[in-house]
């Protein structure tokens, strides 16, 4: 099978198109034949990383169809269209690969209807939304049509994948939706994907725009930039509130006024989706099920989520693209449908 491959860490020219065995499942394992790959930030920065393993495939998520199930799997079944997630965290197999196999509880059905596309563009981005979702004090712990009734939540950067799966998830549990964004196009996409009220952080006051459509302040903030959206962040979060940080854009430093943030009660939590107990995670895999399942998860422009499609060959320029920001989802075609 037709595989991309780095056995040493760096720029994007050190993955390479490969042959290698197909891979056969053992028990409790399914093996996949992939036709989309997810490429997410956390696959080119783990490639420029520390290599664990001493030839390693690339990314984590993916979507395709069932080819064979190890004894002891039932919940799927050679022909099932199916998604996947963290399937290169802690192993040498990611998604970039014809055939991948998985522990059957990394590998989900897709209902009718749900394409390829999304079940590739879930995993990391969705299941991280849905953490960041569910870390308010008082909860809910899990989301569901009105699990978040009466919320207001906050999404930093809505055009973003992730910010994408949190606008959508939110809307999906009942909240309202407030976003930020840094132009008139990115704005679009956030109200293509369902955010109630768009605010440009360049234009303006933010903290005002949106202290004027959430006068109490936000619940939950969904935050990608934690350093630069402190002070507004702190100006923004209702009292008893909670600022979901789920990445470093911006740097690492964050700076925080103790005192007025303890006045108000106010939490950070820090969210890594791949270290999450694995309860939550798979209690966060059910839920994005339900979503897509009734609709509520979708991609493409229309949905604020642009798709950009490489062929399996080109998996480094897909690297590059994700690195250098392109706006949307960034796809490797790995094989036909």
């Amino acid at each position: 099978m037709r595989a991309i491959v780095y056995s040493e860490t760096g720029d994007s020219d050190v993955l390479r198109l490969t042959d290698r065995p197909v891979p056969e499942p053992g028990p409790g394992e399914v093996r996949v034949r992939v036709v989309r790959s997810g490429v997410n930030p956390t696959d080119w920065k783990s490639r420029r990383g520390a290599l664990s393993h001493p030839e390693a495939v690339p990314n984590q998520d993916g979507a395709g169809i069932v080819d064979v199930t190890g004894p002891g799997v039932t919940a799927v079944g050679p022909g099932d269209r199916v998604w996947v997630w963290e399937a290169a965290w802690g192993r040498p197999d990611g998604t970039a690969q014809e055939y991948v196999v998985l522990p059957a509880r990394q590998v989900v059905p897709l209902p009718h209807g749900a394409s390829l596309d999304l079940g590739a563009s879930l995993g990391i981005p969705a299941l991280t939304a849905h953490h960041c979702l569910t870390v308010a004090e008082g909860g809910p712990d899990r989301l569901a049509p009105g699990a978040l009734d009466g919320r207001t939540v906050l999404v930093a950067g809505g055009a973003g994948a992730v910010g994408n799966a949190a606008i959508q998830l939110a809307r999906w549990a009942g909240a309202t939706v407030v976003t930020t964004v840094s132009g008139p196009e990115k704005a679009a996409l956030a109200q293509a994907a369902g955010a109630h009220h768009v605010v440009n952080y360049r234009t303006g006051d933010p903290a005002a725009q949106i202290r004027a459509v959430a006068p109490e302040g936000a619940d939950i903030v969904v935050e990608v930039a934690p350093g630069p959206n402190a002070v507004l962040d702190r100006v923004v979060t209702a009292p008893q509130g909670v600022v979901a940080v789920y990445a470093n854009n911006g740097g690492d430093d964050v700076a925080l006024s103790v005192r007025e943030l303890f006045t108000r009660n106010i939490r950070y939590q820090f969210v890594l989706v791949y270290t999450v107990p694995e309860a939550v995670k798979d209690s966060a895999v059910a839920d994005v099920r339900a979503a897509v399942a009734a609709g509520a998860l979708r991609v493409g422009e229309e949905a604020g989520l642009p798709l950009h499609h490489f062929p399996l060959e080109r998996t480094a320029d897909a690297h590059d693209a994700v690195e250098s920001g392109a706006v949307g989802k960034v796809l490797v075609d790995v094989a036909p449908e």
